[in-house]
């Protein structure tokens, strides 16, 4: 059967009913920009765990099986983006499908989602950060805020890094695989910067407005852009302006709505609109 006729990524992540973030996001921003998003779910949440409550399952027993059946299917993909991972056992989950998936011509990127403001998340172990590190010589592309690049790369975090601390720091991590990095989220003087590596070329910084608090989910938005203009053969530099233009666009109307921030931010007003000016940029 012909599986592969349509450009793929298969996007591990978990689940979230409710609350904008995970693979919730990545399924329609990816089909937006016309690839088609295969889920490899790690757990599965009625809403993310900003909430006062919220029902969880972990699907990391039934993860094997799963991706059994796609390699019986044969199939193969043009990318793949990890997300957020819940134990080490998923890390090394993870790692056999990436040895496994990933092909000559399949783009890998990894979004670490590990902590922010200097500290792992509360439901994140430094073992489990240590095992991050394992996925880095599959990545093609890192998606780290400040302080997932400093773990990552066992360095001091300080907010405050100026470019030649951040080119440093980009270089370690590009040492242990990807070529292609960009820090997210730097905030300077009012405005929010993202720091784009690629191994060869001198650094550049790509700025916008910073448009009220941190929402839930807006790393997803922006990694399941970046993944998805890579498959599309977007240069990289490209790709990160185009998400953050996107995201700033969609910002602006989650103020508009009042949406709390747990609810994350309102992408389906711009859903038609995601692909313009992408179009022939290479």
């Amino acid at each position: 059967m012909a599986h592969n006729q349509q450009k793929k990524i298969a996007v591990i992540n978990d689940f979230c009913g409710f609350g904008r973030c995970s693979l919730t996001v990545s399924l329609p921003i990816i089909s937006a920009l016309k690839v088609q998003c295969c889920p490899v779910p790690t757990s599965v949440f009625s809403n993310h765990t900003a909430y006062d409550s919220f029902f969880y399952t972990d699907y990391t027993s039934n993860m094997s099986a799963y991706i059994d059946e796609w390699k019986k299917l044969g199939l193969t993909f043009d990318g793949i983006l990890t997300g957020f991972l819940g134990s080490p056992e998923q890390t090394r989950i993870v790692k056999e499908f990436l040895a496994h998936f990933k092909q000559e011509g399949t783009v890998t990127v990894v979004d670490p989602v590990m902590g922010d403001e200097g500290s792992l998340y509360a439901t994140y172990s430094p073992e489990l950060a240590k095992q991050m590190k394992e996925l880095l010589p599959y990545a093609d592309i890192l998606t780290p805020n400040l302080t997932e690049a400093c773990i990552l790369a066992d360095a001091v975090y300080r907010e405050d890094m100026d470019r030649a601390e951040l080119t440093v720091l980009c270089e370690r991590l590009s040492h242990m695989g990807p070529k292609k990095i960009v820090i997210s989220g730097l905030e300077r003087d009012g405005r929010l910067i993202n720091f784009v590596y690629e191994e060869g070329s001198a650094p550049v910084e790509v700025a916008g407005p910073k448009i009220g608090p941190c929402r839930a989910g807006t790393g997803d938005v922006f990694s399941s852009i970046i993944a998805a203009d890579a498959v599309n053969g977007v240069e990289f530099l490209s790709s990160v302006r185009h998400a953050a233009v996107f995201i700033a666009k969609v910002l602006r109307r989650a103020v508009e709505l009042e949406i709390p921030t747990t609810d994350g931010i309102c992408f389906e007003e711009f859903l038609s609109e995601i692909g313009e000016g992408t179009d022939g940029i290479k």
